[in-house]
């Protein structure tokens, strides 16, 4: 066979594929299509390969070479005869998405029910089959074709167009077929998240879909950004490299690419609510290192839905074993019998997670992201003081977060999509009740009534978001909390120790930026007239921040209201001045501590 690299003249080639074709030496790949919402494969799509290392190898080269020698038929129908073979050997679920060039459909093979007559001897049921068509191929001008399709969707069939969006014909063809799917064509999924035109066309589709009662498969995946932005449009089925490559065995479950990244992208304090690992807990049988691997197999088959058993001896978890390692044992010729009387030892693995069920959800995350994304696992092991407790999983920690995410959304200001008054209260009386130590700066604007009677509220509202935004960029830290109370107000919960760097630097930028904002005259007068709150005329300065500072004890503090006293009388002493101004509380509680609280209560 001849390399890739290798000169060929036209007969080789053809000479090549006949040998191809007699042979039957084509290699059936299979990508997944995964429910983005859910995080579940679906299906797959059978693509097909030649022999690794020859010219041949690429779909592209087999089906050029088809096509110069009106070869493309008996190619296609060798493919998809080898394709559903493949499928029913390993048996991955799902629906197989087959591709069928629309100008064949109305041949007589295709009719005549050689796909149905092998779907029945492979026992593949045909609602788990789609026939996807490509508008690569000229749709059959006589009716043939779509009377084929009609044909196929009698006897069972599902229709997908595929490529949708490269030229005039797939529109034409979903108007007519009334496929149940469409795929977007990867040029306008590539970057959608940076395209507003891409982002049009797409929503336009999926508006389209919607009318028609179809489902919108995006193609051509390869980014995070690209899945989020999907999502947002409402498209929630999609393929490509991110999601996982073209495979000889497909993938029967999907570890989402991104878990990773939404665990970082996540603001975390803002997603910590107080709840903790145990939140997460689900009761699972145990084993010992010592009960056989027959014991460990009986108890998987009890128990369908684990795919991981914990191994604890004397009560301190040591590791877990997992179904797919079993399964992958007794997979072997002779596994069963070699290994079902050998100690579950034999197979168990230490790669696990372990936490103990008073550590938050958002120390958990971080535990998940300082993972190596090769080493990532779904099985999270937890423990109270050491001893096992229970199991929980990865993906009931990332469906938790993204809860908490959503219902502070619920609560966040609608000009700086910051979280409001009720993330800032939990956030506070989290603190105090886990006795952490922490500073709360308060951010208000001074002279902001002035400002916003001369310029007017659009002009206010870009003050309102500059702050937030200079809040937003230098008080950035995973372990701080950024929040607007209301109006021109925020407050930044500081457990990083940079805290008085940050606010000095939002003081300087803030007096920066805010002077473009001003006219030539203003400026030049270092301020304006306007009427005050008593009816008359006065002179306001440029708009000023005023920061006050608390260190709260969180021992005697006895709730968020005394922190957030604390935190507005900090605030009123810095705005004594109309200029911007950074004030430092000495004042740490404003009465008895919870337990001195407590006591007087009990006496």
């Amino acid at each position: 066979m001849l390399l890739a690299s290798e000169e060929v003249s036209a007969e080789t080639r053809r000479n090549m594929l006949l040998e191809i074709l007699e042979t039957e030496s084509l290699y059936p790949h299979f990508q997944p299509i995964v429910d983005l919402k859910k995080n579940e494969v679906i299906g797959h799509e059978a693509l097909i390969r030649g022999p690794a290392g020859s010219i041949m190898a690429s779909p592209g080269a087999l089906f050029q070479t088809a096509i110069e020698n009106n070869l493309l038929h008996t190619l296609e129908l060798l493919c998809r005869r080898c394709s559903l073979e493949k499928f029913a050997e390993l048996k991955p679920g799902g629906k197989l998405f087959l591709n069928i060039s629309a100008s064949l459909l109305g041949t007589p093979e295709h009719t005549e029910g050689f796909t149905s007559e092998l779907l029945q001897e492979l026992g593949i049921s045909i609602s788990d089959i789609v026939i996807e068509i490509s508008e690569q191929h000229p749709f059959d001008q006589h009716g043939l074709s779509n009377n084929a399709v009609e044909y196929y969707r009698n006897m069972g069939f599902q229709v997908a167009v595929d490529d949708l969006g490269t030229g005039y014909s797939g529109l034409k063809l979903w108007s007519e077929l009334n496929p149940e799917y469409v795929k977007v064509d990867r040029h306008f999924v590539s970057h959608i998240d940076s395209d507003p035109v891409k982002r049009e066309f797409v929503r336009a589709i999926f508006n389209i879909s919607n009318a028609m009662g179809c489902k919108v498969i995006a193609e051509g995946i390869e980014r995070q950004e690209e899945v989020q932005t999907l999502m947002e449009l409402g498209i929630f089925i999609g393929q490509g490299f991110y999601l996982g490559y073209p495979n000889p065995e497909p993938q029967s479950t999907w570890q989402p690419l991104s878990l990773i990244d939404n665990l970082k992208s996540e603001p975390a304090a803002h997603l910590d609510n107080g709840e903790t690992a145990l939140s997460l807990l689900r009761q699972a049988p145990a084993i010992s290192p010592d009960d056989t691997v027959l014991f460990v197999s009986d108890l998987f088959r009890s128990h369908p839905d684990m795919v991981a058993l914990p191994v604890i001896k004397e009560g301190i978890p040591v590791g877990v074993v997992r179904k797919e390692d079993l399964l992958e044992l007794f997979s072997t010729q002779y596994g069963r019998a070699l290994y079902e009387k050998k100690p579950a030892a034999r197979i168990l693995s230490d790669d696990v997670l372990l936490v103990e069920s008073s550590m938050s959800l958002v120390d958990v995350s971080h535990l998940v992201t300082e993972q190596e994304q090769q080493a990532l696992q779904q099985d999270i092991i937890i423990t109270q003081d050491g001893c096992y407790l229970g199991m929980g999983n990865l993906r009931d920690l990332l469906k938790r977060l993204t809860e908490l995410k959503i219902q502070d959304a619920q609560y966040a200001n609608p000009l700086t999509l910051l979280p409001g008054n009720v993330p800032i209260n939990n956030e506070l009386e989290r603190l105090l009740t886990q006795t952490v130590d922490f500073h709360v700066a308060y951010f208000d604007l001074n002279n902001f009534k002035p400002f916003n009677d001369c310029y007017g509220y659009s002009k206010g509202d870009q003050v309102i978001r500059l702050l937030g935004e200079l809040l937003t960029t230098h008080a950035k830290h995973d372990k701080n909390f950024i929040g607007h109370v209301g109006g021109d107000d925020f407050v930044v919960i500081f457990r990083s120790h940079d805290w008085l760097f940050s606010c000095e630097k939002i003081i300087r930028e803030f007096d920066q930026e805010v002077r473009t904002l001003y006219s030539p005259k203003d400026l030049q007068n270092e301020g304006l007239w306007a009427t005050d709150r008593k009816g008359n005329q006065s002179f306001f300065p440029l708009l000023g921040l005023a920061i006050g500072v608390v260190h709260p004890d969180p021992y005697r503090c006895g709730s968020y209201h005394e922190v957030a006293e604390l935190a507005a009388m900090a605030k009123k002493e810095a705005k004594a001045s109309q200029l911007s101004s950074l004030f430092i509380s000495r004042r740490r509680c404003n009465g008895m501590s919870r337990d001195e609280k407590e006591n007087q209560r009990r006496a």
